[in-house]
């Protein structure tokens, strides 16, 4: 037996229950971890208020690290005793738990339990954005939303690295030196304006993409930001759902790109899993992305981290620890 932290209803963080749940063998392609690590991301969130519905009760969490502990029938991509880790399969809050071992990823020597977790699904969200879903060339002005957040601090870096001139946004004044200390050129606090400030940063011209996982409250600047046949990368609702809008709108605001991309269409196989992860650890190995773990919470303290994370009382990666 181990422990997980599962909802039985959607709501706020009280929702989140401590409870002992069976780990069985591992079957035909499966592994059994024991978990070291587990991000906290805001994809949690959705999941926990019903905005992204579960089948209840369900066990929260999509990124965790730890060690094979047992393997099924048939693994060959792994073996008992590697460190591993893992992005986008739901169920992370626990202690140990089974999953399909071909969508485990070895961590390198130089690759901390705590700094996989914090970096599988940020950095392999900042990966795909920025190499694959507009490809950011060197010379490219970009906007990236809630840049000291824990994918901000990641894309922010590893564009600058790319060659871009990187604009940041913050909600508070509080955040605005860790942006810029996370490889953004220029950062702006949200506001009424922020389209216009982005403009006149930019000659008037406007950015040629802008990565906006807040939605709601940032849709309009987003739009606006950009120059003509500029890309907007929608990925996150942290704000709220973006409302419906017509198509023209694209057209008008000067023949706009749009996209609303996730994870796990970019690591769909095993293959593009391996490279994607390969990228992160690259980016951080090499320093061209630094990554520090600001906040660390017991697992069984999940509920204090949501409220915080909803809270914007966090900055950067947050983990929970095994």
């Amino acid at each position: 037996m181990a422990h997980a932290i599962r909802i039985h209803e959607y709501g706020g963080p009280e929702r989140l229950r401590w409870d002992e749940v069976a780990v069985p063998d591992p079957g035909p392609g499966e592994a059994c971890i024991r978990q070291r690590a587990i991000g906290v991301n805001f994809i949690d969130v959705y999941q926990r208020t019903g905005l992204y519905p579960l089948s209840l009760p369900a066990v929260l969490g999509n990124e965790a690290a730890g060690v094979v502990a047992a393997v099924g029938p048939g693994v060959t991509d792994v073996a008992v005793g590697d460190r591993v880790a893992y992005a986008g399969l739901p169920g992370a809050y626990a202690e140990g738990r089974i999953v399909p071992a071909e969508r485990l990823v070895k961590l390198p020597d130089a690759i901390g339990d705590d700094l996989a977790a914090a970096i599988m699904l940020k950095g392999m969200t900042a990966e795909y954005l920025l190499r694959r879903t507009h490809r950011v060339a060197r010379g490219e002005t970009i906007v990236f939303h809630a840049a000291a957040g824990g994918v901000g601090q990641i894309a922010c870096q590893w564009a600058k690295a790319l060659g871009a001139t990187v604009i940041g946004t913050v909600g508070s004044d509080a955040k605005v030196e860790v942006a810029r200390e996370h490889g953004c050129d220029h950062v702006l606090v949200t506001g009424p304006d922020l389209a216009q400030r982005v403009r006149d940063l930019t000659g008037g011209a406007g950015a040629h993409a802008v990565y906006d996982g807040v939605g709601k409250d940032t849709w309009d600047a987003s739009l606006d930001s950009l120059r003509p046949r500029g890309m907007l990368v929608s990925f996150g609702n942290a704000s709220g759902p973006v409302p419906p809008f017509p198509p023209l709108v694209l057209t008008m605001k000067g023949s706009l790109f749009l996209t609303r991309p996730s994870l796990a269409h970019y690591v769909a196989t095993r293959e593009e899993l391996v490279e994607s992860a390969a990228a992160v650890f690259e980016a951080v190995g090499s320093g061209a992305v630094r990554v520090g773990i600001r906040h660390r919470y017991p697992l069984r303290d999940a509920a204090r981290a949501h409220a915080d994370l909803e809270g914007r009382r966090t900055t950067g990666p947050t983990v929970l620890t095994v």
